[in-house]
């Protein structure tokens, strides 16, 4: 059973939010809620700055806390790719997800469930990428199978330096950035 997983190359994403509009797109998103969205970090001193561009989401972690904490069962561990869902009839929405996600990838949809990134799991059951990765004009996006030594997202991780968000958190995430 595969894995999956994303990496992001920030050297190729430059914050154009193509993958943000795809993902409102694709998902009926309500205005002013976002499954995911760009971040920028400044580093450094004058003159020696760097700015590391991130498009950043749900990490379908290998541990999710979000999945531990939920009283009803609402998130849980699909079984194709264990891509972390949320089964939207049995959220109450009590927002322990919310608190428990040290990404803040999660919100309250107006109709009262817990909301976030599904690696558009609909698409990708029928073999299509997910929206975002499908539309990136830079191809700084890709998907796959992270049990899969062959698959291109393990080679991008095994050749090239790379980091993921908030490792300390022990969630174990499945989004890394290529630096």
């Amino acid at each position: 059973m595969a894995r999956l997983g994303m990496v992001i190359d920030t050297r190729q994403c430059v914050g154009c939010m193509d993958c943000v509009v795809a993902c409102k797109t694709e998902n009926g998103v309500p205005d002013g809620h976002c499954r995911d969205w760009i971040t920028q970090r400044l580093e450094g001193t004058m003159p020696h700055l760097s700015l590391t561009i991130t498009s950043e989401r749900c990490n379908h972690c290998d541990n999710p806390p979000c999945v531990t904490c939920c009283p009803t069962g609402a998130s849980h561990v699909h079984d194709y790719g264990k891509v972390v869902l949320v089964e939207h009839e049995k959220c109450i929405g009590c927002k322990a997800c919310l608190a428990s996600c040290p990404y803040g990838a999660r919100f309250i949809h107006p109709e009262g469930y817990a909301d976030k990134c599904t690696f558009c799991i609909h698409r990708v059951e029928k073999g299509e990428l997910p929206a975002c990765v499908a539309v990136c004009p830079t191809h700084a996006m890709h998907f796959g199978d992270l049990d899969d030594p062959q698959s291109g997202v393990s080679r991008l991780i095994a050749t090239r330096r790379h980091f993921v968000l908030k490792p300390d958190a022990g969630t174990k995430p499945r989004i890394y950035y290529l630096e």
